[in-house]
This record gives structure tokens, C-alpha cells and sequence, in this order.
């Protein structure tokens, strides 16, 4: 069901089900991601491989500091100059982070997006999201709340509206060695963009098999 009702998302994903949300690059599958049970729901329903990580998606700056640790200072300026909108930091989980979210890996992919409807979704809820793009595993990114519907139908109780994406990019993200940025996925910012806050970018290319952070398999 597609509706523009904040407070009935917040119901559900309370309920630890799942609520297709706009962000500014493509539609995400949205779940508690600080609980497992929710989690896995988003694996069931896209058919997404467990050794595929997550996306936190969080509604505060502070939040930054709940979910991670040891952060590079170079994280917060990349945090403060492009938060909210389609920057994903790969950063050290804390504890409290689910496995499951990081595919047992000791990072997390965390971004604030910048999209009204789910930014108010985000700070009207006491725990941050999981949110991968809500279509079936392999399949094209959803750029609408249609498609979204079109895809999961009833098995999906809820998809806010948050309007039509044309080119449906998804975020960039960055990920950190010996505290040196890397790319691992380029997208809505550009590489340029980043190199005049953190300086040259290492890359590291998109895999076919257990990547190293979320969204770098061609397809997910």
C-alpha cells in the first residue's frame, strides 16, 4: 500500500516488519536495524545473500557516534560536508550493531539520508534503519513508490510516497585504511567532490563475491 502516513510507517517498522522509503537516490526496503528478526526479513523478501551488508541509515549526526567507533577525523568532515545527502560511510561497528546488518564483518555502512519524508521518519523513531534498495536481489533499482509496489505487492505493508527519482543514483561510499579514505562505490557524489575534502581517493572495484562493504556486487 503506498500512503504519505509518517506515523502508520512508524507503526509497522515498530512492529519490526517493513516499509518501502524514498530517499534522495533510489527506494529502500527499511527495517529496525537493531533488531535481527526485522533484519532478516529484508533478506527474505529481496532474496539478497546473507554475505551481502547492509546500509544503517540514520537521522542525526550524533547518531554517527551510537553505532561506530574509532573514527577518523577525515570521516567527520566527509560526515559534516556531505550529511545529509548520498555519502556512505564504511566505518568500525559498535558491538550493538547486528551481525547480520555487517554480514559478520567488523564494519558498517552508515548514511543520513537527505530526503524530507524519511529524514522526519528517522527522528520521530528511537533506532536507525537497515535500507537497502527495495527491489528483488539482481533486479533494477526502484526510482518510484510504484515500482516498489510493483515489485513486493501485499508482502510489503507499507510504501511512503516521496515522489519520482530520474536517475535513480545511488550514494558513494567511502570506506576508511589505516585511516586513509578508499572508494568503494562510486555514485550521486562525485569523486571529485570528495577529493577537495579527504585528498586522492584509493579505489578498490566492484567484486562478484563477498564484498568487502554494502552495494559494491553489480548488482544488488
Amino acid at each position: 500500500m503506498i500512503s504519505t502516513q509518517i506515523e502508520h510507517a512508524c507503526q509497522i517498522l515498530g512492529k519490526n516488519d517493513l516499509v518501502g522509503i524514498p530517499t534522495e537516490t533510489v527506494y529502500g526496503l527499511a527495517a529496525n536495524a537493531m533488531n535481527e528478526l526485522a533484519v532478516s526479513k529484508i533478506f527474505d523478501l529481496k532474496k539478497r545473500p546473507s554475505y551481502n551488508p547492509l546500509i544503517v541509515h540514520i537521522g542525526h549526526l550524533d547518531d554517527l557516534e551510537k553505532y561506530t567507533q574509532n573514527i577518523p577525523e577525515i570521516a567527520c568532515q566527509l560526515a559534516k560536508a556531505f550529511w545529509p545527502g548520498p555519502l556512505t560511510l564504511v566505518l568500525e561497528k559498535k558491538p550493538l550493531v547486528p551481525d547480520l546488518i555487517t554480514a559478520g564483518k567488523n564494519t558498517v555502512g552508515i548514511r543520513m539520508p537527505n530526503h524530507p519524508v524519511t529524514l522526519s521518519l528517522l527522528k520521530q523513531l528511537d533506532f536507525p534503519l537497515a535500507a537497502p534498495s527495495a527491489n528483488p536481489f539482481m533486479c533494477i533499482s526502484p526510482t518510484t513508490a510504484q515500482h516498489v509496489e510493483d515489485y513486493f505487492g501485499h508482502k510489503l505493508p507499507l510504501i511512503l510516497e516521496g515522489g519520482p527519482y530520474e536517475k535513480g543514483i545511488e550514494s558513494t561510499i567511502i570506506g576508511f585504511e589505516n585511516g586513509a579514505p578508499v572508494l568503494y562505490r562510486l555514485g550521486s557524489i562525485s569523486e571529485k567532490a570528495i577529493e577537495k575534502i579527504c585528498g586522492p581517493l584509493n579505489h578498490i572495484k566492484t567484486i562478484s563475491k563477498k564484498p568487502l562493504a554494502p552495494g559494491m556486487l553489480a548488482k544488488h
